[in-house]
């Protein structure tokens, strides 16, 4: 990509971030086994900042079975006593633990809705919301649907899923598109 290429302003210049802007933000995402991974991560991500994440992302797949919720979810105390002495993760407890309890809500809603995928799809009417954001400043960190999907996901079992966390989570999949209209993957998407 060429340097002088405008993206959202939020990318900066770590090449990582700029690939993962380029090649996976915001793209509608349907594959279930990717849409745990994005859950977990932003789950994650609470109280950081995404780039943080994004460097121990090739660490969290091979610590999290490569993000198999089958596998994450019979998780047992000694592998969690495991991944909270891994220097390659964020060592926080709670989030860990949530990770697994959210693999096991996770796979109740495949085998409720036959997919996560179609359960999640649903909170946007199975299309993604194509917003036309000028600015940065200007793109909510939550919004009315983020707000109800947060609420349906705790009723079902899941934990770090604040309104917040939904709406990271439906930029990361493409449920909504919010690159600023300068962007070039704006019309892309």
């Amino acid at each position: 990509m060429h340097p002088k290429t405008t993206r959202c302003e939020w990318v900066g210049t770590d090449p990582l971030y700029v690939q993962y802007h380029d090649q996976e933000w915001g793209v509608p995402l349907h594959d279930d086994r990717k849409l745990f991974e994005f859950l977990i991560l932003e789950g994650v991500q609470a109280g950081l900042n995404w780039l943080t994440v994004l460097k121990k992302r090739q660490n969290y797949r091979a610590a999290f079975a490569d993000f198999y919720p089958e596998q994450v979810a019979c998780f047992s105390e000694q592998k969690i006593r495991s991944l909270l002495a891994d220097p390659g993760l964020i060592r926080n407890h709670l989030k860990i633990r949530a990770s697994i309890q959210n693999a096991r809500a996770f796979l109740a809603i495949v085998e409720e809705f036959g997919s996560f995928d179609s359960y999640i799809w649903k909170f946007v009417n199975g299309r993604p919301i194509r917003n036309a954001w000028r600015r940065h400043v200007d793109i909510p960190s939550q919004t009315p649907i983020s707000n109800q999907m947060s609420k349906e996901l705790r009723k079902k079992g899941f934990a770090f899923v604040g309104p917040t966390i939904c709406y990271a989570f439906m930029q990361a999949v493409g449920m909504v598109n919010d690159h600023t209209t300068d962007c070039f993957r704006y019309a892309l998407i």
